[in-house]
């Protein structure tokens, strides 16, 4: 039985301390700490980046804690990157997706040109993204953008193929033309399965950003972990990975609120088990 939501989080921030815990007790031995880094000190990194106050010396940090505040300006540059390429991949995945679903032809002669592309391991793009639009974020936005398209367009061609025949044999009898069956009966049937790979793109649009700022850039977070690697700084690289999670969870509740708006036709979990 799902337990209630209060108890539910409880267990979840019960989880989350344990890890914490037994991380902290894992990298009290100097050679792990070395490897694993250590939690306060990460936090501490975090603290630093997004903070302007001068923090004193302390055991913890006898050199104080460097880099004050200066996360700001590669953050914005990795959000506005991965905003960007999320919002073209889907639209673009939408786009495609609808056509070759109501254009069977069209379909069957690119099949093999998308099934080739989508098993393309799409990092070995990134050098040719650079060459064509240079070290700048859109070389970023177009790797990422490979990667959260195939995800929305396989989902929004399966969820089309998936309209009951019933459905719009019906909607045909009451003389629905071809624009009102793609807004009425189209649309709400790819709706759900749009969400569902809105979810997975998020991350994946991050993916995309941050491995083309770790092969050329000056700025970004994805910049900041590959500088903290080349000084086998385990500590910031762990900070960025954190950072990079916690921005991607904000992304996805985003597109989860969104969801739930859109969604509301839709019976819940919870609403599901009691019928």
């Amino acid at each position: 039985m799902r337990p209630g939501e209060r108890k539910l989080r409880l267990w979840q921030f019960a989880l989350l301390l344990a890890m914490l815990v037994l991380w902290h007790a894992i990298s009290r031995n100097e050679q792990s700490a070395f490897f694993l880094g250590e939690p306060v000190k990460v936090a501490g990194r975090i603290w630093s980046w997004f903070l302007p106050v001068e923090v004193a010396a302390n055991p913890l940090f006898p050199d104080g804690l460097p880099g004050r505040a200066d996360i700001y300006p590669h953050l914005g540059v990795t959000l506005l990157e991965t905003v960007l390429a999320f919002a073209i991949g889907t639209v673009l995945g939408l786009a495609v997706g609808l056509w070759l679903a109501l254009a069977p032809t069209a379909s069957a002669i690119v099949d093999p040109y998308i099934k080739a592309l989508n098993s393309m391991p799409r990092v070995i793009l990134a050098p040719i993204f650079s060459l064509w639009f240079g070290l700048g974020i859109w070389s970023k936005v177009a790797l990422a953008v490979t990667l959260v398209f195939f995800i929305v367009f396989f989902n929004v061609y399966q969820g089309v193929r998936e309209v009951s025949p019933v459905v719009l044999a019906n909607a045909r009898m009451l003389g629905a033309n071809r624009k009102q069956l793609l807004q009425s009966v189209y649309l709400p049937s790819a709706t759900s399965w749009v969400f569902s790979s809105l979810h997975t793109s998020v991350g994946l649009a991050f993916v995309g950003a941050v491995v083309g700022e770790y092969l050329g850039s000056a700025r970004g977070v994805g910049y900041l972990i590959l500088q903290a690697e080349g000084t086998f700084d385990v500590n910031t690289v762990f900070a960025g990975i954190v950072v990079l999670t916690a921005f991607a969870l904000l992304l996805d509740a985003l597109v989860g609120r969104i969801e739930r708006r859109l969604m509301k036709w839709q019976p819940r979990q919870g609403e599901t088990e009691k019928l």
